[in-house]
């Protein structure tokens, strides 16, 4: 009456992938008993076991279907970025704030903005320059080491998403 509860079989970890030779990936509760007895690691009583290559095909199928998704919010979140292209809020806090909008959002999704000028990941921002009152929409990246400043149009420009690159150790040594 108080015997552990299995899961239904419609779970995947108990539906073996079609290449699976002896079908349940499930090892027996007669291993996982006592198995901490046997040098196996702490096992706990009555809980299954799943055979590691079940796992690791799960862990597979997993990690393609968030690439999946991943590339269907990039591609998303770029079209509707690419009906910006060419506009100007018409003033630099305008500007400014639609640039720190559209980073905050892609920051979220760990993307960052392909600079047109060298390809490297970015962050757009907008700064001041003369004769532009609304200021120039920027791509701010490090190359070699240096902080750099590529674009300067008044309008946005065309927008390509990359993937954020993974940040560099803090001990690391900047090229120069």
């Amino acid at each position: 009456m108080n015997a552990p509860q299995r899961r239904p079989s419609s779970d995947p970890l108990l539906n073996p992938p079609p290449d699976q030779p002896d079908g349940d990936p499930v090892a027996d509760e007669s291993s996982t008993k006592n198995s901490s007895s046997e040098g196996g690691g702490a096992a706990l009583e009555g809980v299954s076991a799943v055979a590691p290559q079940h796992a690791a095909a799960l862990l597979a199928e997993l990690k393609r279907e968030m690439n999946r998704l991943q590339r269907e919010i990039r591609l998303a979140i770029q079209a509707q970025l690419g009906r910006m292209a060419g506009q100007s809020l018409g003033s630099i806090e305008a500007n400014r704030e639609l640039a720190r909008s559209i980073q905050e959002m892609l920051d979220a999704h760990g993307l960052r903005v392909r600079c047109t000028h060298c390809g490297n990941p970015a962050i757009l921002r907008v700064s001041p320059r003369s004769g532009a009152a609304a200021g120039v929409f920027v791509f701010d990246h490090t190359i070699d080491g240096r902080r750099t400043f590529h674009g300067g149009r008044i309008q946005m420009p065309e927008i390509r998403l990359v993937a954020k690159p993974a940040r560099k150790p803090r001990g690391e040594k900047k090229a120069g």
